[in-house]
């Protein structure tokens, strides 16, 4: 029998960087180039490098509307966008927020709302760092900035966003999580614990939102050559500089390469732009709630496989039944 899509099974019941790997893409993970997005619009945080600098160019090349929002406006990579969307008539619009910041969530969404006419189609919450390091040297300001930042952030940015697309009954959230979501590498510092959080998150939010027709998928990458890596090492060391030696003495050879970390390979970092733009392309009810992206090993995969079925033996048959199943397509 084939699998319900989530408006058919709620009608029928009313009635989810790791270690750089150099390889092929194989025949299942070809993406598509093209995805016709001609009408969306998109909010896209953490524009001004990596992931999301390449989403809101192709987004907008492929007929979307986008909100591009980057933290401390005015800045080159701004400029550089918004010229790069005059000269050859890019439908982009560039807002800040910082995701941190309350105040400038709320106002940055209002403003891409009002620009749009109404509730978005998609937010993607791709703004994120990371530090390295052992958890024990991991300070409380390097442990709440991850947090912040990871997961906080892509929460204010849900609470500004869902108030007018649960009016809509549609809307789309993708969340830019990692492997290190799923599985764990030692001396990561604070990263995996705070992809793991949004993981949580977005298969919560998935199964409430059900009812509202207003689906919820995790991007899961694995190591590409963006600038989190060159980010990750400025902070890594601004933290080896706050250390008395008390935490950071019992791990020297896991923090003798901190600071030089770079990842990667040759991977190219548009696989996920345009695994974001076939989720968005696909009719609503039939996303993933996750979707693995790397050409080479992806860990992840077999716990992803398993918790789905998981949650679906524990809760399938309770009164959330038709959420779990829904958001699974079981």
């Amino acid at each position: 029998m084939p699998a319900l899509d989530r408006r058919s099974l709620l009608a029928g019941a009313a009635a989810t960087g790791a270690l750089a790997v150099t390889a092929t893409l194989a025949a299942e993970d070809v993406l598509p180039v093209v995805a016709d997005l001609s009408g969306k619009s998109v909010l896209i945080t953490g524009c001004s490098t990596g992931f999301g600098r390449l989403a809101a160019e192709h987004f907008a090349r492929h007929g979307a509307t986008v909100f591009a929002t980057m933290r401390n406006l005015p800045r080159t990579e701004a400029t550089e966008l918004a010229e790069l969307a005059q000269a050859d008539g890019l439908d982009i619009h560039i807002i800040e927020i910082d995701v941190l910041s309350d105040e400038q969530v709320a106002a940055g969404v209002a403003e891409a709302e009002r620009i749009n006419g109404g509730a978005l189609d998609v937010l993607i919450n791709n703004a994120g760092i990371s530090y390295g390091g052992p958890v024990e040297i991991q300070d409380l300001e390097a442990t709440k900035h991850t947090f912040d930042t990871n997961v906080f952030g892509p929460q204010r940015m849900i609470r500004a966003a869902l108030p007018a697309m649960r009016a809509a009954k549609s809307g789309l959230i993708i969340n830019v999580s990692s492997q290190l979501g799923r599985v764990i590498a030692p001396s990561y510092g604070m990263y995996s614990p705070t992809k793991f959080a949004l993981e949580a998150l977005s298969e919560g939010l998935a199964y409430e939102l059900v009812p509202h027709g207003i689906d919820v998928t995790v991007i899961e990458p694995g190591g590409y050559p963006t600038m989190i890596w060159s980010n990750a090492n400025t902070n890594s060391l601004a933290l080896l500089e706050r250390s008395d030696g008390t935490h950071t003495d019992g791990y020297p050879a896991l923090i003798s390469g901190l600071g030089q970390r770079t990842g990667g390979g040759s991977t190219d970092p548009m696989d996920v732009p345009r695994a974001m733009a076939a989720v968005i392309a696909m009719p609503a009810g039939t996303r993933p709630l996750r979707r693995p992206v790397h050409p080479g090993g992806k860990p992840q995969v077999a716990i992803n496989t398993l918790t789905a079925q998981v949650q679906v033996e524990w809760l399938g048959n309770s009164p959330f039944g038709p959420w779990i199943k829904a958001v699974h397509n079981a």
